[in-house]
């Protein structure tokens, strides 16, 4: 067992001890038994704690040090997780409010037309948009790939 110092405090340590007497044979002792207080005991249990208390921060450094990386793919998981929970609750939100999901349809309808217009019509225009895929591509992957 570890013992904190302190060095502005005294600890006093108090025992009672208990002496049993045979009474058939004189000056004969049975046994002895010491028990501790209850500060005693409470002493004690303060001492572990403290203990245990002073060696969290490192014991919680060496844990995170030795765990990195799989304590980062978890928590990437948990926050995506909980990200597509939000954001499915935010569109069920949206739904529900008139005329937003016709306004999101047609803008959606839009898009999606302007985008052919500009870069699936013409042999020229695909062309330029395989070359911003294999750019952004690079950018993702690396150009090892």
């Amino acid at each position: 067992m570890t013992q904190a110092n302190f060095s502005d405090e005294t600890q006093t340590i108090t025992e009672v001890v208990r002496v049993d007497l045979v009474e058939d044979k004189p000056g004969v002792m049975t046994t002895v038994t010491t028990t501790e207080t209850p500060t005693s005991q409470f002493q004690d249990i303060k001492d572990q704690v403290i203990t245990i208390l002073s060696e969290l921060p490192a014991y919680l450094s060496n844990f995170f040090a030795d765990y990195q990386r799989p304590l980062i793919t978890v928590g990437l998981i948990l926050a995506g997780g909980i990200s597509i929970k939000v954001m499915l609750g935010v569109l069920g939100a949206l739904n529900d409010v008139p005329l937003v999901a016709p306004i999101f349809e047609l803008i959606g309808m839009g898009y999606t037309g302007w985008f052919v217009y500009r870069y699936l019509l013409k042999a020229s225009d695909r062309q330029e948009l395989l070359t911003e895929i294999d750019s952004l591509k690079e950018q993702v992957v690396g150009k090892d790939s």
